[in-house]
């Protein structure tokens, strides 16, 4: 059971006795396939505790990653102890408020978090890895494709019912695969929303990077712009882009923040139909009127809004 290898992980790392007493709390948020405890053994502070498998390739870089963007500088919880065969790591507890805990605070509260989170993703995008370090599969044209599929399969099929054999084959969708697969210039997150971006003492801090791969910037830029968890206004997008415009002096160019932004909602509209539809979890339900309002304003007035908008209603 992953909550007996994890308790057996502090008591080694901390060489505790067998009755040294411990309290476990489950974390249950997110959806990354793994086991993640707070951890607080008595007289001793708390520690995360991940016990992940390796049904998702991913979750084996979870460590590799961790100590490649911690010497790279990156703010990350820090690693306190790992043990590889087990599959478990216990981690640096830095609390409950991550950037989705302040949706509802006024822009001007969340902005110096936006500005610490930009600082990091600008250090992020121009790190380069080691020749020999294992990431996973570059963006490229099969990988958007796949995005693609997730979409059409999971959430237009399964979810809206649609019949979805004629958009496979749609040109402008093969495009927008191939257009953005055509280079993969920057190290991206993956999964670049609110709920894995924890705030601790004024500073922001990157989770859930485990899917750490070469990509183009503007996926990431997007995921956090039209992230549907957080529901930004227009008004509050166009701040963003400012404070990111400030930060590394260069604004992404429009059109191909728009394609990023279409790719990245149609994976955030798949994931969250396969979670409720094949995971039973409701959640995520309420997100996907808001990802679709996304996807709509983006894709509208370009070739993809007369591909999509028949199925989006």
């Amino acid at each position: 059971m992953p909550a007996d290898t994890l308790l057996t992980a502090v008591r080694a790392h901390l060489d505790l006795p067998p009755t040294h007493k411990v309290l476990m709390e489950p974390i249950v948020k997110g959806a990354s396939g793994r086991t993640i405890i707070r951890i607080q053994p008595e007289d001793h502070g708390t520690f995360i505790g991940v016990h992940y498998t390796l049904e998702r390739s991913d979750n084996a870089n979870f460590l590799p990653v961790a100590q490649f963007l911690t010497s790279a500088g990156l703010n990350i919880p820090e690693v306190l102890y790992d043990n590889i065969r087990r599959h478990v790591a216990l981690v640096e507890d830095l609390g409950d408020v991550d950037l989705h805990s302040l949706k509802d605070e006024p822009y001007e509260v969340r902005e110096p978090h936006y500005r610490s989170l930009f600082e990091q993703l600008d250090k992020l995008l121009y790190t380069r890895p080691p020749k020999d370090f294992d990431l996973q599969p570059a963006f490229d044209e099969p990988m958007y494709r796949w995005e693609q599929e997730y979409f059409f399969t999971h959430f237009l099929e399964t979810h809206l019912g649609k019949d979805t054999s004629e958009l496979r084959e749609d040109p402008v969708l093969l495009g927008l695969a191939k257009r953005l697969g055509a280079t993969a210039p920057h190290m991206v997150h993956r999964d670049f929303q609110s709920q894995n971006v924890l705030i601790h003492e004024g500073k922001t801090y990157l989770i859930d990077f485990q899917g750490l791969r070469m990509g183009r910037q503007e996926y990431d830029i997007a995921s956090l712009l039209y992230d549907p968890y957080m529901d930004h206004s227009a008004e509050d997008r166009e701040k963003m882009l400012d404070l990111w415009e400030e930060t590394c002096e260069e604004r992404p160019i429009e059109p191909i923040l728009n394609d990023c932004a279409a790719q990245r909602l149609m994976q955030a509209l798949g994931a969250f139909a396969n979670l409720v539809h094949h995971h039973d979890n409701d959640w995520y339900e309420p997100h996907i009127s808001t990802a679709v309002k996304f996807l709509k304003e983006v894709i509208a007035d370009t070739p993809l809004e007369d591909s999509l908008s028949g199925y989006l209603g």
